[in-house]
């Protein structure tokens, strides 16, 4: 731990080498690191129900949109027209059980062209609207 050097006229230095005092304490944070997390418990014992993967059909009516400026309603091609694509969402929401639309866009789609057909399935009576993702 300690070395001795003779330093000018027989004093001798006592010097510490911190390096391996810094490797033990940085083991031993380690050591302590991992037995405190594998000690911690949850508050009270519970014992949670197990989830299903959902594989039922979304209700709703999903719209895609494409980047060249297409829109789809349930799968079935709508032209760009904005009174076309209000009477097809007008019909498909009153087809539906609730009045949710699910907005599946590209990432390459305008901001505008998806804030339009949010608008428009306002109008035409959605109570909801969710976002598609993969």
């Amino acid at each position: 731990m300690a070395l001795f050097r003779p330093h000018g006229r027989g004093h001798i230095i006592a010097e510490i080498n911190v390096t391996p005092l810094t490797d033990v304490f940085l083991v031993l944070l380690i050591i302590f690191m991992i037995t405190t997390s594998a000690m911690v418990k949850p508050a009270a014992d519970v014992d949670l129900p197990k989830a299903a993967e959902n594989e039922t059909e979304p209700k709703g009516i999903i719209v895609t949109m494409t980047p060249s400026h297409e829109i789809y309603v349930n799968e079935r091609l709508v032209g760009g027209d904005d009174a076309t694509l209000a009477s097809v969402l007008r019909d498909a929401l009153d087809r539906a059980p609730d009045k949710v639309v699910v907005l599946a866009g590209d990432r390459d789609v305008i901001l505008g062209e998806v804030v339009r057909v949010l608008g428009l399935a306002k109008e035409a009576g959605a109570t909801g609207f969710a976002l598609a993702s993969e």
